[in-house]
Order: structure tokens, then C-alpha cells, then sequence
């Protein structure tokens, strides 16, 4: 696993640098980043997923335990620098943003991936992060499951209970489809260059039997509302539906529980 000074010297050798545009913060903390890839549970043949790689210091890990690893990384420096390290092991690099859009996934990096299942396990840089949770939570069911560093108010979101100002949409397709538990908080000094803001480690493994079938179809939904989520529910939705036990027009949506937004939604708008 790579040390800092091997982790500057490659950027060195490469003429790179990190690039603050590219959220490029990288974990330096070894015993941490076993510890992601332990809380994955990832096997030897396994594919994982891995966005911004930078150097490789997870991808080496990963690697070493005997994974197959489809990486997504947006510096074309850092790719020229991954294409070399890892020539002849089972690695894939896909150059270019993960998200095709704010919505979506990089269509090419799925197609890597193949039809089998996956995890996600990275350091996520951190203007992506939300947005390539929610497309792997409600669009991918292959992902059976995402291990990611992340900024600690994004984790905040992820574990949101109604009522609270972290409570939105993330919050509620996160805990209708997957148990989400924190692993470790990471403070600014595991990463060079320091971010400006503490981290942590998120586990979260898609259950078996999720609350919805349509996470997406509930994203939107959950969006729809939140986006006016101190207005009472007749005032967005409208007053003529068939309202499930429990939940009255004046209601406002960031008062209710996971289980009834997914509730109000199957009623609102049925399949």
C-alpha cells in the first residue's frame, strides 16, 4: 500500500499534482482503508467499483485481495499513471466523469462492470458522492452494496431521521433499500492534502427485501416534496387522494418516517 511520500513521489514523477477542481484529497490513513475494504467484505473474484482511484493506495488493496476492479477516474494524468501501474492485473479504467448526467451513471462504466453484481468501494470524491449513491441505490440493483468515504454531513444525510434538518431525499432511498450504518469518522489529518472538513467511512448493504420496488419512482417523489418540505403535503400533492392510514393533508413530508413516504407514494402514485 502506498505511503505519502510514495503517493508525491508518483505525482512527481508524472508532473501531476492534486487538483483541488477534482475534490483530489487522498487517503493516506492505512489501517482506515483496510478497514473500508474489511467492512465490505469483498472476496477474492469479486467486482468492485471503485470512482476516483487517484494514485491507487485502495485500488492496491483491492487488488491484492483478489478482486476485479472497474475504476472511474475524470484526470487524465491519473489515468495515464493507473494504466501503467496496473498493465496485465484485473483492472479496468474508464476515463472520463462517472455520472453521465446528475441522474445517472457514466453508461461506459456499467458496461464494464458486466451483468454480474458488483460493490461499490471507494473514496468518493466528494462533489460526486451524493449523486453516485442515489443512481447506484435506485437505478443499479446489481450493486449489492456501497463502501464509501464521504464527507461527514453527507453521512448525516444518509442516516437522517424525519424531523431533523439532514432529512431529505438521499435519507429516505438509502434506508428504504439498504441498511446503512457508519463505519469510522475520519478528521482531516488522514488525507493529504487536508480537506477543510471531516469525513467518514458509510456501510450500506442493500436488503433483501426493500420497503419499495421503485426506489427511482420514489426518488422523485421524495424530491417533489422536499423541495417544498415546509409546506403541508394537500398543498404540494393536492387534496384529492386516496391518503394511507396515518398521514393527513396538513402533514408536511419531513415529519414522516421512511416507511410512510414509502407509503404515501405507493398510494399517490401507484404502479
Amino acid at each position: 500500500m502506498q505511503t505519502l511520500a510514495e503517493i508525491k513521489e508518483l505525482l512527481a514523477s508524472a508532473g501531476l499534482s492534486p487538483r483541488h477542481a477534482f475534490g483530489q484529497n487522498f487517503l493516506i490513513d492505512h489501517n482506515l482503508i483496510r478497514r473500508l475494504v474489511d467492512a465490505s467484505g469483498v472476496a477474492a473474484g469479486d467486482t468492485v467499483l471503485e470512482i476516483g482511484p487517484g494514485t491507487g493506495t485502495l485500488t492496491d488493496e483491492l487488488l491484492d485481495r483478489g478482486c476485479r476492479v472497474v475504476a472511474g477516474e475524470i484526470d487524465r494524468g491519473l489515468c495515464a499513471l493507473l494504466r501503467e501501474r496496473y498493465a496485465g492485473r484485473t483492472f479496468t479504467l474508464i476515463e472520463g466523469d462517472c455520472l453521465a448526467s446528475k441522474h445517472a451513471l457514466n453508461p461506459e462504466l456499467l458496461a464494464a462492470l458486466g451483468p454480474g453484481q458488483f460493490r461499490l468501494v471507494a473514496n468518493l470524491p466528494y462533489g460526486a458522492a451524493t449523486p453516485v449513491m442515489l443512481s447506484l441505490l435506485a437505478d443499479v440493483p446489481a450493486c449489492t452494496g456501497l463502501f464509501v468515504t464521504i464527507q461527514r454531513e453527507v453521512a448525516d444525510r444518509l442516516m437522517a431521521r424525519p424531523s431533523t434538518k439532514d432529512y431529505g431525499t438521499i435519507s429516505v432511498v438509502a434506508q428504504a433499500v439498504a441498511e446503512v450504518r457508519m463505519v469510522a469518522t475520519l478528521p482531516p489529518e488522514c488525507f493529504w492534502p487536508r480537506p477543510d472538513v471531516t469525513s467518514a467511512m458509510v456501510r450500506m448493504t442493500r436488503l433483501a427485501a426493500p420497503l419499495t420496488a421503485r426506489p427511482r419512482a420514489l426518488a422523485d417523489f421524495c424530491q417533489s416534496l422536499f423541495e417544498k418540505r415546509r409546506k403541508q403535503l394537500g398543498a404540494v400533492l393536492g387534496r384529492d387522494h386516496p391518503w394511507p392510514a396515518g398521514v393527513l393533508p396538513t402533514d408536511r413530508a419531513e415529519a414522516l418516517s421512511v416507511t410512510t413516504l414509502v407509503a404515501l407514494h405507493n398510494a399517490v402514485t401507484p404502479a
